[in-house]
């Protein structure tokens, strides 16, 4: 059994010394002198004065190969950056080279403090390989495209069930068609089905451009989000990334069935998609997290980062009070935690012992007025001195 005493650690409105045992935190109390603990010898005991414990993040959307393309096609539209320089560039990748591209992105992660990522790729054996050897949690997933190849898809779907007896606590097998215009109706629904049976989430790029949004209603009279509940496609356990283009009906659609909405501000700024409604999805109750998109898109995997673009994007838009840090910071832990099952994303008795600890000394994190405000709004990676991930 690991046993870890974090002493002297600055929690929320005051120092505490918090213990983990195994990957949970089981007790946080006011601190004391070491010397009135009855210390066992098989306890850890970190000194941590001058430093400050918050929740690590979730990062709720990514492809972390596409560290392997990072800044390979910057400054163009989304079409024109998949269609001419993304998609051929992959169809020249290995299931190697992926499988260092995700150790790259995982490395990044584990340094700007994110011990969770839901990735929709490829070689998705690979891809768990890394996971486990380097520590973090994840929801993995290999992306569908259609080929309308009938045998293709069957053998999609029969992985995906295969897949499913290889779940762990830590690591999770989902099903990721990759949008509604790079799947047909079929094969959508069928995923949905897959998901539903499997109990597993299912992750989708939806409503990212305008383009997406007037293809939709010239092809089908429905919107991108009304097109796919109309499959069956959403629901608590299905992820959709970006969801910029939003209807009011799409909304209510997105509230009923308790989708998950991923934003990922810097991707959607890079990329020029759109501005993500967070005001009026925050209003309507709906459930939002954060995420990254990919390196090649954004092109960094530093999710409190995302934090800061989110909210100012939403007080450029909404005004200054719109989207506060408090409420960024939820989207990016607590939030983002509860939507993939993770008993964690708070610094809590009972939970899991997932964690950053930042550096108060640091000159960006200096004066200490208002802690959430510093992480969210003026520090970055350098503020880091150590992660937890499941009590390690």
């Amino acid at each position: 059994m690991s046993k870890i005493l974090l002493h002297n650690i600055w929690h929320q409105d005051g120092t505490y010394d918090i213990q983990i045992e195994n990957n949970r935190f089981v007790a946080i109390t006011k601190t004391k002198a070491l010397s009135e603990w009855n210390l066992a010898d098989d306890i850890q005991v970190v000194d941590a004065s001058g430093k400050a414990i918050l929740p690590a993040f979730y990062n709720g959307h990514t492809h972390a190969a596409m560290s392997l393309l990072r800044a390979y096609a910057d400054d163009m539209p989304l079409s024109t950056w998949l269609n001419e320089h993304i998609w051929p560039a992959e169809a020249k990748m290995t299931a190697e080279d992926m499988y260092h591209g995700v150790k790259l992105s995982i490395l990044e992660m584990i340094k700007s403090g994110t011990v969770f990522f839901n990735d929709m790729y490829f070689a998705w054996e690979r891809c768990a390989e890394a996971v486990e050897e380097m520590g973090l949690r994840a929801v993995v997933a290999d992306s569908f495209i259609d080929r309308g190849d009938e045998a293709y898809a069957n053998a999609f779907l029969a992985r995906f069930k295969a897949q499913q007896s290889l779940n762990t606590n830590k690591l999770r097998f989902a099903i990721a068609p990759h949008a509604m215009y790079t799947v047909g109706g079929d094969m959508l629904r069928r995923c949905a089905e897959a998901a539903c049976e499997a109990d597993q989430f299912l992750h989708i790029h939806l409503a990212e451009t305008q383009q997406e949004m007037d293809d939709s209603l010239a092809k089908y009279g429905m919107t991108p989000t009304e097109y796919l509940h109309s499959l069956g496609v959403l629901g608590p356990k299905t992820i959709v990334a970006h969801a910029i283009y939003l209807t009011d009906n799409d909304m209510d659609i997105l509230k009923e069935t308790q989708t998950v909405l991923v934003h990922n501000p810097c991707s959607n700024m890079k990329l020029a998609s759109g501005i993500f409604p967070s005001k009026a999805v925050s209003d309507k109750g709906l459930r939002v997290i954060l995420g990254t998109d990919g390196s090649s898109s954004n092109n960094n995997l530093d999710m409190r980062e995302e934090m800061k673009f989110a909210a100012l994007m939403a007080k450029l838009r909404y005004g200054a009070e719109a989207l506060p840090a408090t409420q960024v910071l939820q989207w990016a832990t607590a939030d983002a935690a509860a939507a993939f099952g993770i008993d964690a994303g708070v610094i809590a008795e009972g939970k899991l012992a997932d964690a950053v600890i930042v550096n108060l000394k640091h000159e960006r994190m200096t004066p200490s007025f208002n802690l959430t405000s510093n992480w969210v709004y003026s520090a970055d990676s350098s503020v880091i001195d150590s992660v937890l991930c499941d009590g390690r």
